[in-house]
């Protein structure tokens, strides 16, 4: 099919079927935005609010993406023009679009002095980044930048060609400086608890040790906004592209398949201009922080729970999952009964209803998101998604068993075995060391809990010596070496599964 079916470009534009086209001049548009880590999530999210805000309102908001490690991105996008597509999926309907917004792609190892010059130009006003949570190489335990990461003490040695984004952004605003480049935004759009200052932090200390006059005038140069991002984005398959081929008539290679559902909340700090994103449907906030609090704990806490107990029990699918009626209802209860009581409820959010959608969308059939694929890089993740919310209950001595049942899954998980034996592909940047933990815990389980939580770099140095986590973790872990992921989860809905 492939050879078949031409090739998604500007100059073949106008045969594409089933699709709206771009409803701008986009070529006219210059590139004031660049981004870091262009993804499918980046294409189905910031890059369409790019595009639907310059179809609305104009202005120079193209993006000059940035690859940070390998050039298969810019090697499907260069040859559409850097046209692609993005279908929403639910039960009910699929709608195609081509976006425009992207200008051009950068590949950071070939040329990263480039990637540097496209950060200080000085028509640059906005940059966003999505990089995951392990891009920004925080140390685990305290949130602070890891000085001794591998990245991070090449870049400390090697600023004028660096490899980190604390790295890129230092030696960007070094240049913009002295340049004298008006002042620009950059916002974290991954899911961090106060990505904005979480950023800001690891860039200042960054700068700190290379180059302190500048660190001391950060807030001068740029300003860094805490946002919540939120849209359900599998990875594209080979079946995906096939699909989208046959849909519109031409072939994308960077085609994203994503649910219609999408939310982008900002903190409005921007320190200059700014594209009319809320014309595209984002809300500017005076505290994006109980929106992102809602999202972290409501949304990717299930989802992680969800990757690993389901990937335990076969569930290649998170809507195989909920199709299951125990998993349903365990997702359910640990949001109603354990998450919930320890979120507050942000401004316009009814909690119970945010839920009940959550659920509903985790269930969409026509998205093939993989519990493999969310259950990667979980020593970075449950931090914030499941561990802050287990010291929340704990604090106020509320119930934790399904909170320990997931990182009790976890804990199976990346000892890279599953339920019949079978290796596991653990993708975290801690896979050495927890597969090594996994096989040297031994067989007892109230062992194995204590050898994961003396993991300081997931667990802190709390958790370990919370006895009434210990207990549970260990119950849990023994519940799923007896019974399996399905019948644990059986077994707690029905109260038989509580230490």
């Amino acid at each position: 099919m492939a050879q078949q079916t031409p090739r998604l470009s500007a100059e073949r534009l106008g045969d594409i079927a089933n699709a709206s086209a771009p409803a701008y001049d986009w070529r006219a548009s210059g590139a004031s935005h660049v981004h870091l880590g262009v993804g499918a999530f980046f294409k189905a999210h910031v890059a369409l609010y790019s595009d639907e805000a310059m179809a609305r309102r104009g202005g120079d908001w193209r993006i000059r993406g940035v690859s940070l490690r390998r050039p298969d991105m810019r090697d499907a996008l260069t040859p559409q023009d850097c046209l692609y597509t993005v279908t929403a999926r639910d039960s009910d309907r699929s709608e195609t679009r081509v976006v425009a917004s992207i200008a051009g792609m950068l590949v950071a190892p070939e040329n990263p002095r480039a990637v540097v010059a496209a950060l200080a130009a000085p028509e640059t006003k906005i940059v966003t980044l999505t990089i995951t949570e392990k891009g920004y190489c925080l140390d685990a335990a305290t949130g602070a930048l890891d000085l001794s990461h591998p990245d991070i003490a090449h870049d400390l040695e090697n600023l004028p060609a660096p490899v980190t984004a604390a790295g890129f952004l230092t030696a960007a605003l070094t240049e913009r400086d002295a340049s004298k480049a008006p002042p620009m935004t950059i916002i974290c759009c991954d899911n961090l608890p106060d990505n904005g200052a979480r950023l800001r932090a690891s860039v200042l200390r960054f700068m700190e040790e290379t180059a302190p006059r500048l660190a001391a005038r950060l807030d001068d140069l740029a300003s860094l906004p805490s946002t919540m991002v939120d849209r359900i984005t599998p990875a594209t398959t080979a079946d995906d592209l096939d699909d989208v081929a046959r849909c519109i008539g031409l072939r994308d290679e960077a085609a994203v398949v994503a649910e219609p559902f999408s939310q982008w909340v900002i903190e409005d700090c921007f320190a200059n201009v700014r594209p009319a994103w809320d014309e595209a449907g984002a809300l500017f906030v005076s505290d994006v922080a109980p929106y992102e609090l809602a999202k972290l704990r409501l949304l990717n806490g299930p989802h992680s729970a969800i990757a690993y107990l389901g990937y335990l029990a076969g569930h290649e699918f998170v809507a195989c999952a909920m199709a299951d009626a125990a998993f349903a209802r365990f997702v359910a209860d640990l949001q109603s009964e354990e998450i919930a009581p320890v979120t507050p409820e942000p401004e316009g959010l009814n909690l119970a209803s945010y839920m009940t959608q959550l659920r509903a969308r985790f269930s969409n059939a026509s998205l093939k998101h993989r519990t493999w694929q969310i259950a990667m890089d979980g020593s970075q993740k449950l931090p914030q998604r499941l561990l802050n919310t287990i010291r929340a209950q704990l604090d106020r001595d509320g119930p934790i068993d399904r909170l320990a049942l997931a990182i009790a899954a976890w804990t199976q998980y990346v000892s890279g075995v599953n339920e019949q034996g079978a290796a596991i592909d653990v993708r975290d940047p801690l896979a050495e060391k927890l597969a090594a933990v996994g096989r040297n815990g031994g067989d007892d389980p109230a062992a194995r809990a204590r050898a994961f939580l003396a993991l300081s770099e997931v667990f802190g140095g709390d958790l370990a010596n919370a006895p009434r986590f210990k207990t549970a973790l260990g119950a849990a872990i023994a519940s799923l070496r007896q019974h399996g992921a399905a019948n644990a989860i059986e077994r707690l809905n029905e109260g038989a599964g509580k230490p």
